[in-house]
């Protein structure tokens, strides 16, 4: 193969990202250089935050610059390699972004151990999303025995890890999804207690039939009126692990709620906890998580779905269905075969 594809942002979006704001550029597959490595990209992951990189503000990371290829993780074979310590064939996990073919000096690259699972949910369940549920939910929201966990974009990646491991720790969990096949595949499938379509226009009041004690963790993907719906409920001494604010990624303008002033009493009052993370925050913790989580995995307490668009070029389409909650499950794209 000559030829490889990648996808650069060809323009910053304004509110919702539409197709136009990618481009499909074409380029000769580069040769590894001393010490360095070409990588085939098999499979890449579509995580919401992207959507914040392709804005031009203040973030925790720089903005992907326009006309740089788009942000993201990608599991690859090593298809050439002047690097001693990878061989050709060794399947790597790798920041390379959204292209076919990237060449890496080995710094970042981190090696795939398949025994623990299929080489996609490195990048999902065994993953950033897993890690991300798994310490979001265990260093921060903290959730005791009999507490009542609640957590939006439950039939997610992160959300319906979130859920699992819960009821592992002898918490209630209840989730909230968009949709009664994604309520019903969290509910009987996952195992939560219960699951609420936020499309409902009763959310507020069915979510608070199915916390009847109150809620003692939340663990916010979404913002917006879930988050209205599930604020009246938190408990004293409530914990809100934010990972994620779905519902505002498209806005265009920062607008304070009109509620901010309730929110700030309750979280006096009540002795609330709010705390934003990101993933890397608990980088210390992958040794923990990896063993629990691919047990977990592996003796069926976790299951995770994924929901996967063939080859690169569907990529803007279903970053795109992905904010809008198109996807059942981690998104994934598969770009190549396992094997060249």
């Amino acid at each position: 193969m000559s030829q490889a594809k990648r996808i650069v942002l060809a323009a910053r979006p304004v509110g919702e990202p539409k197709p136009s704001d990618f481009r499909l550029e074409e380029f000769a597959v580069p040769a590894p250089g001393q010490g360095e490595v070409l990588l085939r990209t098999i499979w890449l992951s579509l995580d919401p935050y992207m959507r914040g990189r392709m804005s031009e503000g203040p973030s925790y990371a720089a903005p992907v610059p326009v006309g740089g290829v788009m942000e993201g993780e990608a599991v690859s074979e090593v298809a050439a390699s002047n690097n001693p310590d990878f061989a050709v064939g060794d399947i790597v996990r790798i920041r390379s972004g959204w292209q076919t073919h990237a060449i890496s000096n080995g710094k970042g690259l981190i090696k795939v151990d398949p025994k623990l699972g299929p080489i996609s949910t490195s990048i999902g369940v065994l993953g950033m999303p897993g890690m991300t549920a798994y310490t979001g939910l265990l260093d921060i929201g903290k959730p005791q025995q009999g507490e009542t966990v609640v957590v939006a974009g439950a039939s997610g990646a992160v959300g319906s890890a979130v859920g699992q491991i819960a009821k592992i720790k002898g918490a209630r969990a209840v989730g909230i999804a968009g949709g009664k096949d994604k309520c019903d595949y969290v509910v009987k499938e996952l195992g939560f207690d219960a699951c609420i379509d936020h499309r409902d226009p009763d959310l507020a009041a069915k979510l608070k039939n199915a916390c009847p004690g109150g809620i003692d963790v939340y663990f916010e993907n979404v913002g917006g009126a879930v988050f209205e719906a599930v604020f009246p409920l938190l408990n004293p001494f409530a914990r809100v692990p934010v990972c994620g604010l779905i519902a505002h990624y498209n806005d265009t303008e920062a607008k304070p709620p009109k509620w901010a002033a309730s929110l700030m009493r309750a979280t006096l009052t009540k002795r609330l906890t709010f705390r934003g993370f990101i993933v890397s925050d608990f980088a210390a913790r992958h040794g923990d998580f990896l063993r629990d989580m691919s047990g977990w995995v592996r003796d069926g307490k976790v299951k995770y779905k994924e929901f996967v668009t063939e080859g690169l070029e569907s990529a803007p389409g279903a970053f795109i269905g992905l904010l809008k909650g198109a996807n059942f499950g981690k998104q994934l794209v598969r770009v190549g075969p396992d094997k060249a």
